[in-house]
């Protein structure tokens, strides 16, 4: 019988062999995605995916990306002229710009995402539905080590 302490190493070992490639496949395959399909820059996707997130500032974008605020403007400013985001000045401090994705923008980020979901159901057609249900108990389980939302 494995003792409480084995059982954790052996999890612990599984969760590093399986997740960071997994994760790497999946991040591949959006990136693919994003640059291939739509002519966007890996810096412009996540500029896109963080707006549609909630941050709406190049302040917030550069610090959730941890990058200069130059570099985030210039990705902005492309997604702009792609007609893919879009720069609001608020009429009480004109300083302070909102971004805020376009139609188009979310029209992108919904068909990334969706052609990527897609790409993991084929993938995961090799599982059975036994199998399914484990990863599902799994995930629902892993979660609960993830810090809370803020």
């Amino acid at each position: 019988m494995n003792s409480p302490t084995r059982v954790r190493e052996d999890a612990i070992d599984r969760v590093w062999e399986i997740l960071p490639p997994l994760w790497g496949m999946i991040r591949s395959h959006i990136r693919s995605e994003a640059t291939g399909h739509f002519e966007v820059t890996v810096e412009q996707f996540q500029i896109l995916r963080l707006v549609r997130r909630g941050s709406c500032s190049i302040s917030e974008v550069a610090e959730a990306r941890n990058i200069s605020r130059p570099a985030v403007s210039q990705g902005v400013e492309g997604l702009v002229k792609k007609g893919l985001l879009t720069r609001v000045e608020r009429a009480q401090d004109r300083r302070y710009v909102e971004l805020a994705l376009s139609p188009a923008g979310n029209d992108l980020l919904d068909e990334v995402f969706g052609k990527t979901r897609a790409w993991m159901k084929e993938r995961m057609s090799r599982l059975s539905a036994d199998e399914m249900e484990c990863v599902a108990e799994a995930m629902q389980a892993l979660k609960k080590i993830l810090p809370e939302p803020v």
